[in-house]
């Protein structure tokens, strides 16, 4: 069966970033990417609820089955899309230290979208929420990247939070339509969104210089291009515009731009000290409900 490559069909900047990498480390990349999307899709099919939440678990229970095979040293499920991508995930999660508990918070982070309504009351929510569904998602980058030290770990994580609050601030309006509320829906909340986020995206970069070499390159880029993305939304000023201006995303004459800042972004790096983790008053909220030590 010929596999879909997940990453340049549905992730335009992370695709234009992984340009940067060796091919077999941005292979890796693309099957983590499927297996997230995968996951994604299930629960943002337009169906009813309770189908896609049968669906949901019945992956959820296959992963299961295969993660506790997998550790036996046996592999007896089925050569269906979903089977194929799940054990590619679980032999992806084993070669490179990615522990379970990791994707576990994945599962639950994305299977929090299944409800009728979904609400996030407070700030502690938002971040839970954006550290489960793409924070780990980070973390299991910069394991496929060969990164160890703890600080730099932080830093992935930082940037998977940076990234998934530019998401909720571009994706508002759609979200809406599915019944969904991460902020509330109005400009005011985007920009405190797009603020948090820029705390973040600050707190991952110097981090980038505890990255191996090679692969440094790509995750500057990628964290220059998603950011900008929120600077575009910024210069909407006014609900007004905002939605006007549809779904907003870089074009290839910005990503070229956002590229070649970003060698100077490399060359600041070999000048900077790597800072202490900035963002320990988040970490502590976050800490509340998971304990973020033990994933990494």
């Amino acid at each position: 069966m010929t596999k879909k490559n997940y990453l340049a069909l549905f992730a335009k900047s992370f695709n234009w970033a992984g340009f940067f990498l060796p091919k077999s480390v941005y292979h890796d990349c693309s099957r983590l990417y499927a297996f997230c999307r995968v996951l994604d899709d299930m629960v943002d099919e337009k169906t009813e609820l309770d189908l896609k939440t049968e669906k949901f678990n019945e992956i959820k229970n296959i992963f299961e089955k295969a993660y506790e095979l997998e550790s036996n040293g046996k592999n007896v499920l089925g050569q269906s899309n979903y089977e194929l991508i799940i054990n590619d995930m679980i032999v992806l999660a084993k070669n490179n230290n990615i522990k379970k508990i990791v994707l576990d918070d994945l599962f639950e982070g994305i299977g929090s979208d299944l409800k009728h309504k979904v609400y996030l009351k407070t700030v502690k929510d938002l971040l839970v929420y954006s550290y489960r569904v793409a924070g780990t998602v980070g973390l299991m980058m910069a394991k496929i990247l060969n990164v160890n030290d703890a600080r730099s770990l932080k830093g992935a994580i930082d940037l998977g939070i940076a990234m998934q609050l530019t998401n909720i601030s571009r994706d508002l309006i759609e979200d809406q339509k599915m019944n969904r509320q991460y902020i509330k829906p109005d400009f005011e909340n985007i920009e405190a969104t797009l603020k948090l986020a820029d705390m973040f995206y600050e707190s991952s970069f110097s981090s980038i210089s505890k990255i191996p070499f090679k692969y440094r390159f790509a995750i500057i880029v990628a964290r220059r291009v998603y950011r900008q993305i929120g600077r575009k939304i910024i210069k909407k000023k006014d609900m007004e515009n905002y939605k006007k201006s549809g779904k907003i995303y870089v074009n290839n004459f910005e990503k070229i731009y956002q590229t070649i800042l970003s060698l100077f972004d490399l060359l600041f790096l070999f000048l900077k000290d790597v800072e202490t983790h900035q963002r320990k008053k988040e970490y502590e909220i976050i800490n509340g409900e998971v304990n973020l030590d033990e994933r990494i």
